[in-house]
Formats: C-alpha cells, structure tokens, sequence
C-alpha cells in the first residue's frame, strides 16, 4: 500500500508564499516520476510541476518564475514553493507519483486546499 500525504496548505494574501509538502510511504522500491497537480471546480486537473525521470523539471507557463519545485529523494518527499500568489492560484492542489512496487503503480494524494485572498 502506497500513501502520499500532503500538507502545507492554507490561505494566503494575495503576493503572499507558501510551500506545499508531500510525503510518499509505503512497499515503494523508487519513485521515478513525482510532482503537483491542482483543481478547481469544474474545470479539469492540471499541471502544476514536476519532475521526470526523463525530462528533469517540468512547469505549467502560469506559475514558472513564481512556483519552484524540489524533492528530497532520501525522503521520498517533494516540495512546492509558491511565491507573489495570486487569486488564480486559489485551487485544490494534489500530489502525483509514478512508482514501482511490486510492480508499477501511480497514485495521488488527498489534495490541500490553497486559497489566496485578501
């Protein structure tokens, strides 16, 4: 059984920084792709940032310069820093993992809502 559990979340002014964590645990042998989606209601999940085993780092165009994405492979935990957030970054965001297990898996965490409001 594998978990991700977030956290870090929370509500934030307008400008304001926050950083999200997730934490990966469970039968996992290595972690091969990692990162953060978001949602908002009705409309579609959506690329936040990763990292790709392939590609390296990976950013959605309306959080590059802003959102920075880090991980601690020893911990199987990524992070997301997220500065000068705006009030369309107000989204539930979710975390993503490609793994192998006993065999391969992917899965998602539970998501932590951020909400950027003054």
């Amino acid at each position: 059984q594998v978990q991700l559990v977030e956290s870090g979340g929370g509500l934030v002014q307008p400008g304001g920084s926050l950083r999200l964590s997730c934490a990966a645990s469970g039968s996992i042998i290595s972690i091969y792709n990692m990162g953060w989606y978001r949602q908002v209601p009705g409309k579609q999940r959506e690329l936040v940032a990763t990292f790709t085993s392939s590609a390296g780092t990976d950013y959605s165009d309306s959080v590059k310069g802003r959102f920075t994405i880090s991980k601690d492979d020893a911990k199987n935990t990524v992070y997301l820093q997220m500065n000068s957030l705006k009030s369309e970054d107000t989204a539930v965001y979710y975390c993503n993992a490609d793994y192998r297990s006993f065999g391969y898996g992917n899965h998602w965490g539970q998501g932590t809502q951020v909400t950027v409001s003054s």
